[in-house]
């Protein structure tokens, strides 16, 4: 099983078919921010209104404020990409307000995200804006703290539960990394527009609410979020190669899944699922990536993951380079009797 191979004459054409889907339709961005932002500050006060009445109330309203702000994040990572508006003045200005919103600053991300489209599936340029890889052959010959540290980190209850808030509410707020002075000072200004958004909500419905709305939501879009970030790249039939053979192509059709899902979760996840399509042309919008999907053959011939299917990412854990596969630990031990 896994990802059937490219035809070679199917390859050379991909610049001139994802071309014609590249240009944003302001319309449409605009359409997108009303239908997505409107709802979520809507959700918000009705959140802090049935606060005082239910939890029973506020549950189903806590995931589906949290859906949205996945599908705000989408927005914010088209802006990131410049795809969302022609005009780069529009998409830093949203990307802004947005990552606000999801608490990750947006140059910052910006800068780590076009470093994993740059090097995705290079065994030779690993780390920046991925989930930590490791090869069988490195896992052996780790020191036993790394391996420690590796099986954490792989572990679905650090990577899904633990991870992710920490990730948005810690990590994010930390100038860290190789993103410059710009990038630096952004994490700054994300963190003043956060403080500014707490205050001004904290105002009007107090800080205690302001929390126990706040931080179930993020804690809960991180967790959805890095789950998508995951099975997009852990899947079987997964595209790895060393620099010398690394094909860009190649790595956006084989090493990206086609994670198709339930209408309403491909709206709330803003059709992110064509991650294939994605990361063969970054400058197409999300709202252009089904059409884009549906008029060309060459797409649609990749093999599709599933909410089902996907959970076997969960037993994927290192690459095995001699077999061009990941594999769970348990591989492990049948090396011992090889």
């Amino acid at each position: 099983m896994g990802v059937p191979s490219i035809p070679e004459e199917k390859q050379q054409p991909w610049q001139n078919i994802v071309s014609k889907y590249q240009t944003p339709s302001r319309a449409r961005s605009i359409g997108q921010l009303l239908n997505t932002l409107i709802p979520y500050v809507l959700l918000w006060y009705m959140l802090v209104k049935c606060l005082s009445i239910s939890i029973w109330l506020v549950l189903p309203l806590i995931l589906i404020a949290s859906g949205l702000l996945v599908r705000i994040f989408i927005i914010f990572h088209d802006c990131g990409h410049g795809s969302f508006f022609k005009s780069q003045k529009a998409n830093s200005f949203w990307g802004y307000i947005t990552g606000v919103l999801t608490w990750t600053p947006y140059q910052y991300w910006r800068h780590e995200h076009a470093v994993h489209h740059s090097h995705s599936g290079n065994l030779d340029h690993r780390g920046v804006g991925e989930v930590w890889t490791m090869t069988v052959q490195e896992y052996l010959e780790a020191s036993f703290l790394t391996r420690v540290r590796y099986r954490l980190a792989r572990n679905p209850v650090c990577l899904f539960l633990i991870g992710p808030p920490i990730l948005f509410f810690i990590v994010h707020r930390l100038p860290l990394g190789k993103a410059g002075p710009r990038g630096r000072n952004n994490v700054h200004t994300t963190n003043l527009g956060i403080l500014v958004m707490a205050l001004a909500i904290s105002s009007l419905s107090g800080f205690k609410t302001f929390l126990l709305i706040q931080l179930p939501v993020v804690a809960i879009a991180s967790a959805l979020g890095v789950w998508l970030f995951y099975v997009q790249h852990q899947f079987e039939g997964v595209y790895w190669e060393r620099k010398d053979n690394w094909d860009y192509a190649d790595e956006a059709l084989k090493g990206s899944s086609f994670f198709k899902m339930p209408r309403v979760l491909q709206w709330f996840t803003g059709s992110i699922g064509f991650h294939h399509i994605h990361h063969l042309c970054p400058r197409i919008p999300n709202y252009f990536l089904e059409k884009c999907y549906q008029e060309n053959p060459i797409f649609q011939e990749i093999k599709p993951i599933t909410w089902s299917t996907s959970l076997k990412s969960l037993s994927f854990r290192l690459w095995d380079e001699e077999h061009g596969r990941l594999v769970g630990f348990g591989y492990l031990r049948t090396l011992k009797f090889a």
